[in-house]
């Protein structure tokens, strides 16, 4: 078994917890190696989502499969807590796990290169411009002209991100689907879309204010007037390993402390 890690380098827990699982490999004989080594089993990433995010570009890379150790807030992303770093190495160790395939995303401006992502796909306003016009066709069809701060284009393992913040829906992981959902728009229609998994979407500036375009938070340039961002399901799936089991609607309570209401009604 080899893995490499990825560790929130500006977080001392995250230190911390890094050094106690190099310690508990070298104990189960897992071999610990570079990121830039071949041959990896699986990347483990110790850290919030943004840890996790930046792993799972080496994963993509290698065809490793992923594990996400939160010492984060929410961590949606990571399946572990460090209390449960035994049971974990033990599961590494055995080499024999369960794992969640999720579908990835990917952008690119005009005829440029593309660059994906597990999370989302952003296009929205820049500097002190107030909204952007940007024109969606979806699968060629002229679909709508929207007028917002922004659009998210995310994921169902987005869903929970900053399409969440804009009001977007939450959804299982494990589904496939592209979710398009606008940032404060300035039009009636202000609801999100949730389209098929192998839809194209085609993203033209109809304004001179540009926008912005960003991939799970990395800045992939600036579109202006008559740019076209393209965006579709990227080329390979993350595969994320399932230690803990725990069901995406008790992940959600748990994350957002939501209470069972226990209180009867009576008639």
């Amino acid at each position: 078994m080899r893995l490499t890690m990825v560790v929130h380098e500006r977080r001392p827990q995250a230190g911390a917890v890094a050094q106690h699982f190099r310690e508990g490999c070298l104990q189960r004989g897992i071999e610990v190696v570079d990121q830039d080594a071949e041959h990896v089993d699986a990347v483990i990433a110790i850290g919030g989502d943004g840890t996790v995010l930046r792993a799972a570009r080496i994963a993509l890379e290698s065809g490793a499969a992923l594990l996400g150790v939160n010492v984060g807030r929410k961590g949606f992303l990571a399946d572990v807590e460090p209390t449960g770093l035994p049971d974990a190495l033990d599961v590494l160790a055995s080499g024999v796990w369960r794992e969640s395939a999720r579908m990835t995303i990917q952008a690119r401006m005009n005829a440029g290169e593309a660059a994906v992502g597990i999370n989302d796909v952003v296009v929205e306003k820049t500097g002190g411009h107030s909204i952007i016009s940007i024109e969606v066709r979806v699968n060629g069809e002229r679909f709508i002209d929207y007028h917002a701060d922004g659009l998210v284009f995310a994921t169902p393992t987005g869903s929970t991100a900053y399409n969440l913040s804009a009001g977007g829906p939450l959804m299982d992981p494990e589904v496939e689907a592209l979710i398009m959902s606008p940032v404060a728009p300035h039009s009636l229609f202000s609801k999100s879309v949730i389209l098929h998994p192998d839809t194209e979407i085609r993203c033209t500036v109809v304004a001179d204010r540009p926008a912005g375009v960003s991939v799970d938070g990395r800045d992939l340039g600036t579109a202006y007037n008559g740019d076209m961002i393209i965006i579709e399901r990227g080329f390979a799936q993350v595969r994320f390993i399932d230690i803990s089991g725990t069901s995406f609607p008790r992940r959600v309570k748990d994350k957002f402390h939501l209470n069972e209401d226990r209180r009867s009604v009576s008639g």
